[in-house]
């Protein structure tokens, strides 16, 4: 199948099977009665996919990776409707063309895969992240293969979610590099406060509570998450003195380690405003922002921070002198994405996560070889406890 470019694709071809085809395509598997009853003692999620990449029979496991939250939530309203459009995905609607035709499809291992087996006629096996739109974050993994009925060509495709996989592996890594590195080393200033005197013993003092906040900050980031995502994050508006916030986080991160060789500023132009939020989110999604803008920094470049009144509320932004590839740009928000490898670094799906779910507001970006990369986090004026 070739790739179609036109107004309404970025990547896959738009076009879908009219929906007589589809009911014939459903009737020919659906009358396999022994088929649907070993399909649905599956735990995984298994469908048949027409040429035009739409579902013509599926499992009910299926209905388990749509979700609770989804409208359609029976078997029968997904016939006739691609993977992204069946499980909610937040890009399938931002095209005319629906699922796969975003440039946010390109990287997307589901369509990827489906397109191989199509065009190869062989298996495939790929990763994919999808963001629900409702915030939960899908990691699959997800084997194709051709198949012929009838002289018909269909996909056969196969999701296992991964999810819980992915969150293990990232918060074993979390703990085992960042939580063991700050550990290891407050045991080595712990070990030179024994030795040391004067002037030495005062820095080191300095030092080992700047490691130990450090420490307590990447173990509460952790909890936040897990809370934020499992739904049970609660949230305490407070009255939030937007500069004072700005400066809280550049203290904070002025002599993190990531920070090392960077300078961080405060934007002479920055606007003082006085908003309702949760302090502790508010500042962890900035700070989010911060380490993230530095660790994409060169030695020597300046991150700079800023916030401004707009309307209806308050808008940060940090901004750093690098770009970020087109690849990274479209998959930066993802959870189980990252730029640091090794399945590190929730940073933006974080700040994403926590800022437009828990504190109805909303996160964005803009980056360029010329003028570099700057991330926005826009909250409200008002947020209420009510509101969750």
């Amino acid at each position: 199948m070739q790739e179609v470019r036109s107004a309404l694709t970025q990547f896959a071809d738009p076009e879908r099977a009219p929906y007589g085809a589809v009911v014939t395509d459903h009737l020919r598997f659906a009358h396999f009665d022994m088929a649907s009853t070993w399909l649905n003692a599956i735990p995984d999620a298994f469908m048949v996919l027409n040429q035009q990449r739409q579902i013509v029979f599926a499992n009910q496991a299926l209905l388990g990776l749509i979700g609770e939250s989804a409208a359609s939530p029976d078997l029968a309203d997904v016939i006739g409707q691609r993977l992204g459009e069946a499980l909610n995905c937040i890009h399938a609607t931002e095209t005319h063309g629906g699922c796969g035709t975003t440039e946010f499809c390109r990287t997307c291992g589901a369509i990827r895969a489906v397109l191989s087996t199509q065009r190869q006629f062989t298996d495939a096996v790929q990763e994919c992240r999808i963001t629900r739109a409702d915030g939960v974050a899908l990691d699959l993994r997800v084997w194709t293969r051709p198949l012929c009925v009838d002289n018909v060509p269909y996909v056969l495709f196969a999701a296992e979610d991964i999810s819980a996989e992915k969150r293990r592996v990232a918060l074993e890594r979390l703990f085992f590099h960042d939580v063991l590195n700050t550990v290891n080393a407050i045991v080595e200033t712990a070990k030179q406060l024994q030795e040391g005197a004067g002037e030495d013993v005062e820095r080191l003092k300095e030092t080992n509570l700047a490691l130990a906040q450090r420490l307590m900050e990447e173990i509460v980031a952790q909890q936040q998450l897990t809370a934020a995502e499992s739904g049970e994050l609660h949230v305490r508006s407070v009255r939030i003195n937007s500069m004072s916030i700005l400066h809280e986080v550049l203290s904070l991160y002025a002599q993190h380690e990531v920070g090392v060789g960077r300078r961080l500023r405060i934007d002479t132009d920055a606007q003082a405003a006085y908003f309702f939020s949760d302090r502790a989110l508010v500042r962890r999604v900035l700070g989010n922002m911060v380490k993230n803008a530095l660790e994409a920094s060169e030695i020597g470049q300046v991150v700079t921070l800023s916030c401004r009144r707009v309307e209806g509320g308050v808008e940060f932004s940090v901004h750093n002198q690098s770009a970020m590839s087109t690849e990274v740009q479209l998959q930066v928000f993802q959870r189980s994405f990252s730029t640091k490898g090794g399945g590190r670094g929730l940073g933006a799906y974080g700040m994403k996560l926590l800022c437009e779910h828990y504190l109805h507001g909303a996160v964005r970006f803009q980056s360029s070889a010329a003028a570099g990369t700057t991330f926005f986090a826009r909250f409200p004026m008002n947020l209420t406890d009510t509101q969750q």
